[in-house]
Formats: structure tokens, sequence, C-alpha cells
């Protein structure tokens, strides 16, 4: 790979109608977590959210790295709220595309093409379909 320099990096875009839970409601708060995040930071805003609503919905999503950050907010969340809220997890792949851009003129382009762990948490305080799996 000394012959290579890593090029740009095009990933499959986010899209809530993407997100393999059904009847997600319009107005879920939807956290993605990235590896820079700062989980106080997160977990602040939404405490600050649903700090005197009833109505209680939440999705936390996260790729690759941040998987296992990702479940400690929500399992964090869940405790903050006294176990009020039901569940549902959802594990799938994101396909990213890493380029790498030849440093000898007689080389070609290398596509690199890659599928990263992805988990939703979809959490509600109102009862969920107990038919959906996961």
């Amino acid at each position: 790979m000394e012959n290579y320099v890593k090029g740009k990096n095009l990933e499959e875009p986010l899209d809530i109608s993407k997100v393999p839970i059904s009847n997600l409601p319009q107005d879920v708060l939807w956290m993605q977590i990235r590896g820079g995040t700062k989980m106080t930071n997160v977990l602040a805003h939404v405490m600050k959210q649903f700090e005197n609503k009833t109505d209680i919905a939440c999705l936390w999503t996260g790729f690759g790295p941040s998987v296992g950050k990702t479940i400690s907010c929500a399992e964090i969340m869940k405790k903050e709220f006294k176990h009020e809220l039901h569940q549902v997890t959802k594990i799938c792949y994101r396909l990213v595309e890493e380029y790498w851009d030849p440093v000898l003129p007689e080389l070609q382009q290398l596509v690199v093409k890659r599928k990263l762990p992805m988990i939703h948490i979809y959490l509600s305080n109102k009862p969920l379909d107990i038919r959906e799996l996961g």
C-alpha cells in the first residue's frame, strides 16, 4: 500500500426512511452518534427535550466504532427514565467506499467497499408492537 494514498470516503447517506423499524412517529428525536460525539452533550440534549413531556420517542443510531457509545447512551436514558421505556433494537450494515489514489501513474485507483455494523435503538414510553422483532 506504499504506492497509494488515501483518497475520499463515500458513505451511504443516513435517512430515517431507511431505518428498519416500522411505525416510527414523525416527531421522533433521532440522535446520530459518531466517534467524536460527547455523550454528556447528547444525553443533556435528550433529557432537556423530554423534561416536561409525557410522550417520549427517541431513536439512537450509531455505526462502526460508535456502536458501543450508542448502546451506552440508550442504557443511560433508560436508567434516567426509571425503566418506563419500551425498546426495539435493530442491527444492520452501512456501506462505505474508500478510494485509494495511486502515487505512480501506471497504477489504477483502488476502491475498497466495507460494510460497517450499524445499530438502531428505538425507545418509547408507549407500548410497541409485540410482533416487531428486535
